[in-house]
């Protein structure tokens, strides 16, 4: 599948940075983030039936920070992303919409595309559909099947979860914990025949109206969990640095497909940390496509909204945060957009250096952005200079924010 075309990064010319602390959710540690050689990370993608809302950019952002924070530390990053172009939700917006499907995955992948070039986030190495992959998940259900870890009902593949002795590391759920959410994150715990409520479907069977592809184990569809899992492994191998989404994925998605690669593989370590995203809410509500609160990226851009606006309004809450987007986060940034920008012209070299030595840290401080604004905005208060930093400052805010100024 096509990426989208990454901005050009300027170098910041004062020695590399220092490497990023991350949270990690699996540990509930913050963790220095400091591979020998290049940082690998997988980033869970959308399910292109509707794209892209506020909430997928704040994620998506987020780990466009650790990318650059990794770069200015002097690492080659690996940053591979999926794209779910076939699942029940898009099937089920396509058949309610009179839409062939395979359209309408290609047409809303291909504004998230466009979404993510104005908001200037770096492009993956590898970004990779459900559909093309599907002969990797068939190898990497073939692994687990021959280890034992699989089994049928009324067709459909389902994998043992607890074949692996450390389900359950990454979130930390209880047993009850897990029942509260599974069902309404795509599992089906009360399904008849399953071993255990928490085993998860790895190939389900062809049925009647819906696309299905050959397999040794019958003509059908591959399960969500085992999609990631596979092209994770297959792009980056396993004890790669970062998986990384939203907190809504922490269970049972990052749990079941940490397992299922971890018992394909002799139980070898998947990643070795696990980063999320908070959720962002709007009217009193998380927003979510099943809730139709959405406010997109593109809407905004289409009503003449300056992309790095979008970009300051989420830098301006931590990553890991859970908060609700309003008018006055859009009007706020443009005001600080707009400040900056006829600041910027002011900045002396001194202060270009003192901006840049802030603005390092607090990112390296698991990505703090918003310590990082502050920072600018106290340059910004200050007396202005001789304008012989106001490059640096650009190159600063461009190659750490990914604000062009």
């Amino acid at each position: 599948m096509r990426s989208w075309t990454s901005p050009e990064v300027p170098r910041v010319e004062l020695g590399p940075a220092e490497p990023p602390r991350i949270h990690d959710t699996a540990t509930g540690t913050t963790q220095v983030s400091d591979p020998d050689g290049a940082a690998r990370m997988y980033v869970c993608g959308i399910t292109p039936y509707d794209a892209t809302h506020i909430g997928h950019a704040a994620t998506y952002i987020a780990f466009d920070l650790l990318n650059r924070t990794w770069r200015d530390a002097g690492h080659d990053v690996h940053y591979v992303q999926n794209v779910t172009d076939v699942d029940d939700p898009l099937l089920e917006r396509a058949t309610a919409t009179g839409q062939d499907w395979e359209e309408l995955a290609e047409r809303e992948t291909e504004l998230f595309r466009t979404d993510m070039e104005a908001l200037r986030v770096l492009a993956p190495d590898h970004y990779v559909g459900a559909v093309e992959s599907i002969p990797m998940i068939i190898e990497m259900i073939e692994q687990l099947r021959a280890r034992g870890v699989v089994y049928e009902v009324d067709g459909d593949l389902y994998f043992s979860v607890h074949s692996d002795p450390r389900f359950g590391s990454v979130s930390g759920y209880t047993a009850e914990q897990m029942l509260e959410v599974f069902a309404d994150r795509g599992g089906d715990p009360d399904r008849p025949g399953k071993k255990d409520p928490f085993d998860c479907l790895l190939w389900q069977l062809e049925r009647p109206g819906e696309p299905a592809w050959d397999s040794p184990f019958g003509r059908g569809r591959p399960g969500w969990h085992v999609e990631c899992s596979a092209i994770a492994v297959q792009h980056l191998g396993n004890a790669f640095e970062v998986q990384g989404g939203g907190s809504d994925l922490v269970f049972p998605h990052h749990e079941m497909s940490a397992s299922e690669a971890q018992a394909a593989a002799d139980d070898a370590t998947f990643a070795r940390s696990y980063v999320h995203a908070g959720m962002v809410g709007y009217q009193g509500e998380k927003m979510s496509k099943s809730k139709g609160n959405l406010v997109l990226v593109s809407r905004l851009r289409e009503a003449g909204v300056d992309p790095m606006a979008i970009r300051l309004a989420i830098l301006a809450h931590h990553y890991r945060s859970d908060w609700e987007w309003t008018d006055d986060d859009l009007a706020g940034a443009e005001k600080r957009l707009s400040t900056w920008r006829t600041a910027v012209d002011g900045a002396s070299h001194e202060q270009g250096e003192q901006l840049a030595r802030a603005v390092r840290s607090a990112l390296a401080d698991d990505l703090d952005a918003p310590a990082a604004l502050a920072a600018v905005d106290a340059w910004v208060d200050a007396a202005p200079g001789d304008g012989s930093g106001a490059t640096l400052v650009r190159t600063v805010l461009d190659a750490r924010l990914g604000v062009v100024l």
